[in-house]
């Protein structure tokens, strides 16, 4: 009998204030790519968000994952996450770099520390758990998965919001998952459960490129580890305009940046510099696809 998998998976509800309350459990927000793992007749097999198969893209996961799948058949729900160990924290632009690498086979490791975290746990050995709380299910998670190994563990449940927020905030990770400890699990977002909400993101990016309309600097494209972060024009006045356009002609270069564009991009007039501007950015949320949305730029570094 094969497992039915959820059509999408829960997810949490974006809110300015998270809910507070014996009820209420408190979770990390990792900042990585959900991933589904099914594992029954000896074989593991890795779902995304959309139900694509990405078995081939994570052999690190379907390595992590053999010791259950010989004992046990089971749906874990969890994220796959690129840990970069200078900042200590989850880094999105590391993990969808593997998304975009079609070439990416299984068994060739990009030597980043990716880590599997688990969240919620299904289906084990013959009962489907989903109508169980999610207390519960967490529980029997910790149960299947009792040690926390580096790369493959079960992610801590807290009972206290404001000591969980302080540590992420302070320590610059995404946010803080609420879960009401007796939800069962409803899958995409018709449930009032699950509410995320994230910290005030900031990102350090390179400025490759100015984009041009009528002889003035429209706005700016952003790149973050040198993959396009999307472009910027908010916290640009007319005076760091034109200052971006003099100083950005000085460092004028003929050669276009970042590869392949987008078709939007391919159709504007593009400065591109031999050396990119340093700024800091604020945003809501990085999106799938790896742009910033709704940015606004903090701060210049290298131009007064």
């Amino acid at each position: 009998m094969t497992i039915l998998l959820p059509k999408e998976p829960m997810a949490p509800i974006a809110v300015d204030t998270l809910p507070v309350g014996e009820e209420w459990g408190y979770q990390i927000k990792w900042d990585g790519v959900r991933l589904l793992a099914r594992m029954e007749e000896g074989r593991t097999e890795l779902f995304s968000r959309q139900m694509l198969n990405k078995s081939l893209l994570y052999p690190e996961a379907m390595e992590l994952l053999e010791p259950i799948q010989q004992k046990h058949t089971c749906l874990i729900d969890g994220e796959a996450v690129i840990f970069d160990q200078s900042k200590q924290r989850p880094n999105f632009q590391l993990i969808l770099k593997r998304e975009r690498s079609r070439s990416f086979k299984a068994g060739v490791h990009d030597g980043n520390h990716f880590i599997f975290v688990l969240f919620d746990l299904l289906y084990w050995n013959g009962e489907d758990l989903r109508s169980l709380p999610y207390v519960e299910r967490h529980r029997r998670l910790l149960q299947l998965v009792p040690d926390k190994q580096p790369q493959l563990f079960v992610t801590d449940l807290f009972s206290d919001l404001s000591a969980l927020w302080s540590w992420v905030e302070q320590g610059g990770w995404e946010g803080v998952v609420a879960k009401r400890l007796a939800s069962p699990y409803r899958e995409g977002k018709r449930h009032k459960d699950w509410y995320k909400k994230k910290t005030s993101l900031l990102f350090e990016v390179a400025i490759p490129g100015l984009i041009i309309r009528g002889g003035h600097v429209a706005s700016l494209i952003m790149a973050k580890d040198g993959v396009l972060f999307g472009r910027v024009s908010s916290g640009l006045d007319e005076k760091r305009k034109a200052q971006l356009l003099q100083e950005g002609s000085k460092r004028k270069l003929d050669t276009p940046q970042l590869g392949t564009l987008p078709a939007e991009l391919k159709k504007e007039q593009i400065l591109w510099l031999r050396s990119p501007f340093l700024c800091t950015v604020t945003g809501l949320e990085v999106t799938s696809d790896g742009q910033l949305r709704h940015p606004k730029i903090v701060k210049f570094h290298d131009i007064k």
